[in-house]
C-alpha cells in the first residue's frame, strides 16, 4: 500500500485524549507513527493539513439512505457516497423504508448492498413492530442476526404504550437497545411547526413542547420497570433535556442525541413560510435551542445527528403545510449563517458513547478492500436547484483497516 504523510493537520483522537497539531504518518495501511517519521519511512504522497481536523472516521446515527423504496429521491450509492465526502464512515440507518425493515431478508439485502458498494459501513435498525403499524412486534432476535443492530419506530408514533412495554421486555431479555423519538402522535397530530407565536402568526397548526416531554415521560418510566437500554432520538425542546439528566442521574441505562440542525436554528428561521424549515421534530424556541447546546456541552446529550432526510426539491416548492418533512445538515447551517447566526468556537469534541451505544465497531474490511481515492473538493453535486442532498466536505481521506483518518477543512469545526 502507499506510504501516505500528512503534514501539520489537528490531530484529534477521542478515545486517547489527543489534541494536538501533529503530523501523521500511514505505512501498510495503518498508522505507523505521529509526530515523527519511523526509521526508513519514505511517503508516496504527502497530504498538506494545515487548518484542517484530522480524526477518526465520524459515525451519523440517523440518515435516511432512501433504500428500499424511495429511489427516486436518493440511492445507497449516492448517499454513501456523499457521506464519505463528508467525513462520515458509518451510518445508522433507520427503518422506515418501503417496505420496512421488517423481515431479514430486506435487512441482509441492504447490508449486501451496503457491502459491494464497499463504501461505509452501513448499521440498519430494525422496525420495532411489523410494518411501524404498531401492533404486532417483529422477530427481533431473527432481525438482529441478520443484521440490525437495535430496534426503532422511526418518525411513526406508538401510541398503545403495552405493546411498546411488551417490546422493551422483549429486547430487554436479549440485551437489544431500543431507539425511540419520543412523541405524543394525538397531540402533535397534523402540526408542522412549534406550537408558539411564530406559528400563531403564521397560522400553522402547532406541535406542542408537552408532546414531546409526555411520550419521554412514559418511556423513562418504562426504563426504569424493564431496564432496557434506550436511546432517545432527536430531542428538540429544553425539558427534555433536564428529564434526561435526571434519568442519568437516576442511573437508568438511557442515552439521547440531537440533530445539528436543530442546534443552530429555531422558530423564528421558518421566516415567512420556509418549507426548508418544515422538520420532524418542528425547530423549538430559542430557549430551547440553547438548552440543547447546553446539554451538548455539559455531556447530557451524547451525540449529534444529521438526520439526513433526502427530500424531492419539488417537495419542498409547496405550501409550508403541505411540504414534505425533511432536511439536511448544510441548507440549515447555510440558513442560520445568512440570517445572522452567531459562530460559536466551542472546542471539537467526538463522543464515543454512539458507537458503543449502537453496537457501531467497526468491522474488518473484506478482501480486496481499498480506501476512497485521495483527492481535495467537494462532495457530490447537489440534488435539485437549492437544497444539496448532504453535507460535501473538503480534505482527503486515508482509510485501511483498523486505522481510519479523515482531513477536513475548518468549516467543520463546531460552531
Amino acid at each position: 500500500m502507499t506510504n501516505i504523510h500528512i503534514k501539520g493537520g489537528r490531530l484529534v483522537d477521542p478515545k486517547s485524549g489527543l489534541d494536538a497539531r501533529q503530523d501523521l504518518f500511514i505505512a501498510d495501511g495503518r498508522i505507523a507513527a505521529l509526530g515523527k517519521p519511523p526509521a526508513g519511512f519514505r511517503a508516496a504522497r504527502t497530504l498538506e493539513a494545515s487548518n484542517h481536523v484530522v480524526c477518526p472516521g465520524l459515525i451519523d446515527l440517523s440518515a435516511r439512505l432512501r433504500e428500499p423504496g424511495f429511489e427516486y429521491k436518493a440511492t445507497l450509492e449516492s448517499e454513501m457516497q456523499a457521506a464519505i465526502a463528508g467525513g462520515v464512515t458509518s451510518l445508522v440507518c433507520p427503518p422506515d423504508t418501503d417496505p420496512p425493515l421488517d423481515e431479514p431478508g430486506l435487512v441482509e439485502m441492504l447490508k449486501y448492498r451496503a457491502r459491494n458498494l464497499n463504501l461505509a459501513h452501513v448499521y440498519p435498525l430494525g422496525a420495532l413492530t411489523w410494518k411501524l403499524e404498531g401492533e404486532r412486534l417483529t422477530e427481533m432476535v431473527v432481525l438482529r442476526d441478520a443484521g440490525c443492530v437495535a430496534f426503532s419506530h422511526a418518525d411513526t408514533p406508538l401510541p398503545d404504550t403495552q405493546v411498546l412495554w411488551r417490546a422493551l421486555q422483549y429486547a430487554g431479555t436479549f440485551g437489544i437497545p431500543v431507539w425511540l423519538r419520543p412523541q405524543d402522535g394525538y397531540l402533535a397530530r397534523g402540526g408542522v411547526a412549534h406550537d408558539g407565536d411564530v406559528a400563531t402568526r403564521l397560522g400553522l397548526p402547532g406541535i406542542p413542547s408537552v408532546s414531546e416531554t409526555i411520550a419521554l415521560s412514559t418511556i423513562l418510566q418504562l426504563v426504569r420497570e424493564t431496564r432496557t437500554r434506550v436511546h432517545l432520538c432527536r430531542l428538540s425542546t429544553a425539558e427534555s433535556v433536564a428529564m434526561v439528566h435526571a434519568a442519568k442521574s437516576e442511573g437508568l441505562p438511557v442515552t439521547c442525541d440531537v440533530s445539528a440542525h436543530h442546534a443552530h436554528l429555531c422558530e423564528t428561521d421558518l421566516g415567512y413560510f420556509d418549507a426548508h424549515c418544515h422538520v420532524i421534530p418542528p425547530f423549538r424556541t430559542l430557549r430551547d435551542r440553547d438548552a440543547l447546546r447546553s446539554g451538548l456541552a455539559d455531556g447530557t446529550i451524547d451525540a449529534i445527528c444529521s438526520d439526513h432526510a433526502p427530500v424531492d426539491e419539488d417537495a419542498k416548492q409547496l405550501p409550508f403545510a403541505e411540504s414534505e418533512p425533511g432536511a439536511t445538515v448544510r441548507p440549515a447551517v447555510r440558513l442560520h449563517r445568512r440570517r445572522g447566526g452567531e459562530r460559536h468556537q466551542r472546542g471539537l469534541r467526538i463522543p464515543q458513547g454512539p458507537r458503543q451505544g449502537a453496537g457501531c465497531d467497526e468491522a474488518p474490511r473484506p478482501a480486496g478492500w481499498r480506501p476512497p481515492r485521495l483527492r481535495s473538493g467537494r462532495g457530490r453535486r447537489p440534488r435539485g436547484r437549492r437544497e444539496p442532498a448532504t453535507e460535501g466536505g473538503r480534505g482527503a481521506a486515508a482509510d485501511a483497516g483498523g486505522a481510519r483518518c479523515r482531513v477536513r477543512g475548518s468549516s467543520w469545526r463546531q460552531r
